[in-house]
């Protein structure tokens, strides 16, 4: 995937190899300071978790021509089963906004993460609308925070947000976050229930 800004500089989106861990600071840089301006639930990253993911082929970044860094967003997986995979730490550099960069940063996590997990429900929580806008384009749906993993480890991922202590009030039920899930069991179903609908209406004849 690639676009063009303002000057023609093509910015490439690809999925992550080791070379990319040079940019781990400046990720995690970026993230902490679209926190402070923004003044809502985003968590903080370390450098060290950030460089995990791009050695383990679970990130997206992109790069413009010159190697300047844009974007990125990496994959996680959840549950004994792996049954719940999350894309998480979506973040843009300043410059490189309204680009539409966002959306298709995400949309090559999506597809990295049902290449790699292809069972499994693919989830995010949010308080960013842009963010929640670019999830339903993809097939998430909001839900509640019921219908996403168990695993006490996501949780903690939380921690560090200044929202933290509504998730604590609420045993994990609650926050200022919206949920969305993308659950391919159900598009399995709403496949099948389509194409049983086709047969009906096609076994009618005048």
């Amino acid at each position: 995937m690639q676009i063009e800004n303002s000057a023609n500089n093509k910015i490439q989106i690809i999925a992550s190899t080791e070379k990319h861990i040079k940019y781990a600071a400046k990720i995690c840089n970026v993230i902490t300071e679209a926190a402070q301006v923004r003044g809502t639930g985003i968590a903080k990253r370390d450098p060290k978790y950030i460089e995990q993911k791009i050695k383990e082929n679970k990130a997206v970044i992109a790069l413009n021509a010159d190697g300047d860094f844009a974007g990125f967003c990496y994959i996680e997986s959840w549950g004994t089963k792996k049954d719940y995979v999350a894309n998480s730490g979506l973040i843009i550099v300043p410059k490189y906004r309204n680009l539409g960069l966002g959306k298709l940063i995400k949309e090559k996590a999506f597809q990295l993460s049902r290449k790699k997990y292809p069972h499994a429900k693919v989830f995010g929580i949010t308080t960013s609308l842009p963010v929640m806008r670019i999830n339903y384009s993809i097939g998430y749906r909001p839900v509640t925070f019921d219908h996403l993993t168990e695993d006490e480890a996501f949780w903690k991922g939380c921690q560090s947000c200044t929202n933290f202590d509504i998730l604590q009030r609420t045993n994990n039920k609650h926050c200022l976050c919206t949920a969305m899930l993308f659950d391919p069991s159900e598009k399995i179903k709403i496949k099948n229930m389509e194409e049983h609908e086709y047969e009906k209406e096609s076994s009618f004849s005048l």
